[in-house]
């Protein structure tokens, strides 16, 4: 993708008529590739039926779908997919906008809203992710806990003095919650990453390895401070010392 307006944006929801409109205004803004879809099996056919270079660039959703919420539908989108998601929605309850944040959603606007208003924030979207500002190169596959640090490519975590090993499932999990750092991920999709499709049930199985992963990254394992538990929704890593 050369410029913000090369990228494919999908636009779910079941009102037709908004749809129509949302098209109709994004064409007009410059961007060619706007595909709509009005139920959650209609938008995840878009991440599993093809290839990752022809899924969205960004998704436009909706919570109240026919066939389910756009949270839950996020949630699976995220086992295809990493791309961006802008909420936009009738519901402009304070627990609804920070769920869908929580659930990393890179924005959320409620219905009425502003059609230049959208757009800007949809080219602020585009442009923060695939068009990101450079920055000073990081030593690859290093991520610093505090005074310990996580090798990815070893598979170890050292505190300058002594080192130990993680598992290959822990280091699953960690690369994961990495992935979406600052943001919750989710019972489901730790799991998937960890045991794949056959992972119902495994939920008291990440509960252990979780506790064994803090007993290795952590100063103080029964009080975490880097991989924090969300209550009811999953985990998250924190990206500044709590």
């Amino acid at each position: 993708m050369n410029s913000i307006y090369d990228g494919k944006l999908l636009v779910v929801d079941d009102n037709e008529e908004l749809c129509r409109m949302l098209v109709d205004m994004l064409h007009r803004e410059g961007f060619g590739r706007v595909e709509t879809a009005g139920t959650c099996a209609q938008a995840l056919s878009f991440f599993e039926n093809i290839s990752a270079q022809e899924q969205p660039e960004l998704v436009i959703l909706d919570i109240n779908l026919p066939d389910g919420d756009g949270f839950s539908l996020m949630q699976r989108i995220r086992l295809y997919s990493q791309t961006p998601v802008l909420f936009l929605s009738a519901r402009d309850e304070d627990n609804d906008r920070l769920l869908g944040l929580g659930l990393g959603a890179d924005d959320y606007m409620t219905k009425p809203f502003l059609p230049r208003e959208l757009v800007l924030r949809i080219t602020a979207i585009l442009r923060r992710t695939w068009f990101p500002p450079a920055r000073p190169q990081e030593r690859e596959g290093i991520l610093r806990l505090g005074k310990k640090s996580v090798d990815f490519n070893a598979g170890t975590v050292t505190d300058g003095e002594e080192s130990c090993t993680l598992t290959a499932k822990e280091l699953a999990i960690l690369k994961k919650l990495y992935e979406n750092r600052g943001n919750i991920v989710t019972f489901d999709i730790l799991c998937n990453t960890v045991w794949g499709d056959e992972y119902y049930g495994y939920e008291n199985t990440l509960m252990v390895h979780i506790r064994r992963l803090r007993e290795k990254i952590e100063e103080n394992p029964s009080r975490p401070e880097w991989l924090l538990t969300v209550r009811g929704l999953g985990y998250r890593l924190a990206k500044e010392h709590v």
